[in-house]
């Protein structure tokens, strides 16, 4: 059965981004590029994104979503061109309005909080941290359209 959440997140989207200025580059704006497909019977899903800035790919991510046994419980994989490769998934976890994980490796923590406007539209807030959690710095803001 699929998990409902892990299904709005299906399918093609676009969107405009806003990236901050951080220790990882230079911000500016940005296009994203994003395909998302369930698997095996809507516990997964598999996403593949991919950032522009300038007309040129600027950042590439194969992500992968498990919808967890216990309700409202998620689990994130994220793998990216700059080289993240995750150690353990990062939980997250469905309030009713917002799906949250926080990624934690040696760079420090990136939390993901996604947020739905309807059916099609979407926005994705990242935020990092340095210090285990206490002050949380933008990363990127992002809205996204279902187009397909």
């Amino acid at each position: 059965m699929a998990s409902g959440i892990l299904a709005q997140l299906a399918g093609e989207w676009r969107g405009d981004e806003t990236i901050a200025t951080t220790r990882w580059g230079q911000g500016g704006d940005a296009t994203a590029h994003v395909t998302s497909v369930l698997q095996l019977n809507g516990r997964l899903l598999v996403q593949d994104y991919r950032e522009e800035r300038e007309g040129k790919t600027a950042l590439l991510v194969h992500a992968v979503f498990v919808a967890e046994p216990d309700h409202d419980q998620y689990s994130l994989y994220w793998f990216d061109s700059y080289g993240f490769v995750p150690g353990t998934p990062a939980p997250g976890v469905w309030d009713g309005e917002r799906l949250t994980f926080v990624r934690s490796s040696p760079r420090g923590q990136t939390r993901h909080i996604y947020a739905f406007d309807g059916d099609d539209t979407v926005t994705l807030r990242l935020e990092s941290s340095f210090d285990g959690g206490v002050k949380w710095e933008p990363v990127m803001s992002g809205r996204y359209v279902r187009v397909k």
